[in-house]
């Protein structure tokens, strides 16, 4: 497979050096397209793949163009990008909130896989929820599955309007988690503890109870009340989360990251 990628930022180099990792393809395979310069000499110095700082007509070469720019740059390259597709190739969009339907408006091109991961996907890790345009064969959807399964699990969404659901949940999701992570180490700071041996405690707890979910055989309600023995320490913290509405600040967060992303995508 022949892949093109435009905007080598992160996301769009996770994607990338999964595909090496696993010889999904080969760098003389893979076309990279970045127009800052540094980072464009960097990718080359690097010999990441075939590096391009511009559009042109060779992107008609590849099977699949992945769209790893932000969303406010897709209009400007749209203009380019337009020209040089064949009506065969399967453009896969990793861009927050632009629909399949305006992709499709804006490049004449019918073949439109949307997906959204997040940002583990830089370790192999990730999770991403993706949809696609009718026309596109199943052996093709397929393929695309199979590589975005290299950055670490996927999610086929039939209804496209649950992509800004995806959003906020683990697009977004990985912020979440570190939000809390960030303020129980800071109560661990308050008692006493300096910083290293507050994260150490806290990150191996997240570790360990994130197993824990994955391995054994009770529902999240289960769990907590094993640690949380009545009159303890556990319940003294419980009760107060929801005293301040914590739980209700969590789902209102999220609710309010998936009204965004709606509104991002009109």
């Amino acid at each position: 497979m022949k892949i093109a990628i435009i905007g080598c930022g992160n996301m769009g180099m996770a994607f990338a050096r999964s595909f090496i990792q696993y010889d999904l393809v080969k760098k003389d395979n893979l076309l990279l397209i970045e127009k800052n310069e540094e980072r464009s000499e960097a990718l080359q110095s690097a010999r990441e793949g075939v590096v391009v700082s511009t559009i042109n007509s060779q992107i008609g070469d590849y099977d699949l163009v992945i769209l790893s720019v932000k969303p406010q740059d897709f209009s400007s390259i749209s203009v380019e990008l337009k020209k040089v597709l064949k009506h065969d190739q399967v453009v896969l969009s990793i861009m927050a909130g632009i629909t399949i339907e305006r992709i499709q408006n804006e490049l004449n091109h019918q073949l439109v896989v949307r997906a959204m991961p997040n940002t583990p996907a830089m370790l192999g890790m990730g999770i991403t929820g993706f949809t696609a345009a009718e026309g596109i064969s199943f052996s093709k959807l397929l393929k695309i599955e199979n590589l975005i399964n290299a950055t670490g699990r996927s999610v086929f969404i039939e209804e496209e309007s649950m992509i800004d659901a995806v959003t906020a949940l683990s697009g977004s999701g990985p912020a979440y988690f570190y939000y809390i992570v960030k303020h129980m180490v800071d109560a661990g700071k308050k008692m006493g503890f300096d910083e290293g041996m507050a994260q150490l405690l806290v990150k191996q707890t997240m570790l360990g109870a994130y197993h824990l979910i994955n391995n054994a055989e009770k529902d999240l309600d289960d769990l907590i009340k094993a640690v949380a023995s009545k009159g303890g320490t556990t319940e003294a913290a419980l009760k107060v989360f929801e005293e301040s509405k914590l739980s209700e600040g969590l789902i209102g967060g999220i609710l309010a990251a998936e009204k965004r992303a709606k509104e991002l995508s009109k």
